[in-house]
């Protein structure tokens, strides 16, 4: 009996040891560590609730070792090696080798063995999201206040119209009864001198040559000046933001991404033109991004919103993201085009961009201190980083060009620049003795006709 007894409590104390180091080795990762290297690592491939490049990794532990029979060792010499563990003719890893199309999966020589269960960890059990943080709240206590605000302003403009229109149909009222008032208690003196009245334009004319002839005169000047007014701001449209077919905020790519210019308008750095980038540049990352999980929304816009738009890129590049493949099927995006330089003149982005970024970027802040730029784009296109929808920041006339030439100082601290002006550097400081020394765009061909016209 004893001996059963002492058999028995061995037996528990074993039980339970054993759980304690099964409990041990399954959760020894930490989750919180394990979505930070997710993020940092997987996300261009996998999530965890769906398929993208990869296979949907949410549970991937339990799946594995009910499915495939398979532990956690074999995870980590899949996500350090993959084509190592393939060529070892491992029979599972060849499987999903083939599933998902022979796309190569990527080592990761780099994860330790604690990064990898970190990760296996937060596929497992990830946290709770966090609650959104109190800016949050307050982007969207604004964008509430914002569309409150707005019916306000309508409901008051619709007010003081009504109130406008009534007043000047009490004001008619009045007029007319006061004209009945004045014919009422009209003498016959007051009758005889209304007979010799002008009440036309004809006989008031006759009457007032002299000072019709002047007003004609005045109005022709002031028709004339409107005329030239108006001819001289054809093509000028500061201001000018049309809506585009796809929504793409700036203030979210190149704001709070921060992603820079010429990842998308790569031309503008090597080309004469800054084209409209294709819809490839848009799916290098919209691939795997299918839905807007950003904390900065538009006034009036939600979630919803955003990721209608990112199915508005599938469609146009006929991408199917259940298959992960582009079925073929695509459809032309109609941008609504916002710069369009005249054909009459010659503008080379890549001069300005590259010869002349320093020069440009300290011209501009030197003019404006309090609106500093710090890449040249903004010098002609404004914030673009702060805009929703993007419009034209500048007049972009001659004249604008011409004041930026005459104040943009040639950067004379590169090699080139050195070089190149070497010998003409006495002669322009004699020739501009205006400039003090300094040499602007315009005193080395800035203002030459044919830099701009051909």
């Amino acid at each position: 009996m004893i001996s059963w007894k002492k058999h028995y409590k061995k037996g528990l104390l074993a039980l339970s040891l054993l759980l304690t180091a099964s409990a041990s080795v399954y959760a020894q990762g930490d989750a919180k560590k394990g979505e930070e290297l997710f993020k940092a690592n997987c996300t261009a491939c996998h999530a965890l609730d769906k398929q993208l490049i990869g296979p949907a990794l949410g549970g991937v532990v339990d799946r594995l070792k009910t499915e495939q029979n398979l532990d956690n060792d074999w995870l980590h010499k899949w996500i350090k090696d993959s084509k190592a563990l393939r060529e070892s003719g491992d029979k599972y890893a060849n499987e999903v080798f083939e599933k998902f199309n022979q796309t190569e999966m990527l080592p990761f020589p780099n994860l330790t063995d604690q990064d990898i269960d970190d990760i296996l960890e937060y596929t497992t059990n990830p946290p709770a999201p966090e609650p959104a943080a109190a800016a949050d709240g307050a982007v969207a206590q604004d964008s509430a206040a914002a569309l409150e605000a707005e019916k306000a302003a309508k409901t008051t403009s619709t007010i003081v119209i009504i109130s406008l229109l009534a007043i000047c149909g009490l004001l008619v009222w009045l007029l007319l009864k006061l004209r009945q008032l004045v014919k009422l208690q009209q003498t016959e003196e007051l009758a005889g001198l209304n007979a010799t009245r002008a009440y036309s334009l004809g006989d008031l004319y006759s009457k007032y040559s002299f000072v019709g002839k002047g007003l004609l005169a005045l109005l022709g000047l002031l028709a004339f000046y409107g005329i030239w007014n108006w001819m001289m701001w054809i093509g000028v449209y500061k201001g000018y933001k049309p809506e585009q077919p796809i929504h793409f905020s700036h203030k979210i790519h190149a704001g709070e991404n921060k992603i820079d210019c010429q990842v998308c308008h790569s031309s503008a750095k090597y080309g004469k033109v800054s084209e409209i980038p294709s819809m490839n540049v848009c799916m290098n990352c919209h691939r795997t991004i299918s839905e807007y999980n950003g904390k900065y929304m538009e006034p009036g816009k939600d979630k919803a919103f955003y990721d209608a738009e990112i199915q508005k890129i599938y469609a146009a590049t006929g991408w199917d993201p259940a298959s992960q493949q582009y079925t073929g099927k695509t459809e032309p995006v109609e941008w609504v085009r916002i710069h369009n330089m005249p054909d009459f003149v010659y503008f080379n982005h890549a001069q300005h961009v590259v010869a002349g970024e320093q020069a440009i970027i300290n011209s501009h802040n030197a003019k404006n201190p309090d609106n500093k730029i710090d890449v040249v784009c903004k010098a002609c296109h404004g914030n673009v980083d702060q805009m929703d929808v993007v419009e034209m920041a500048n007049d972009f006339t001659m004249g604008w060009c011409i004041d930026c030439h005459r104040t943009t100082e040639v950067d004379m601290s590169n090699g080139y620049n050195q070089e190149y002006f070497q010998n003409l550097h006495e002669k322009l400081k004699k020739q501009y003795p205006k400039k003090e020394g300094k040499i602007t765009v315009d005193a080395i061909g800035g203002l030459e006709c044919g830099k701009c016209h051909y």
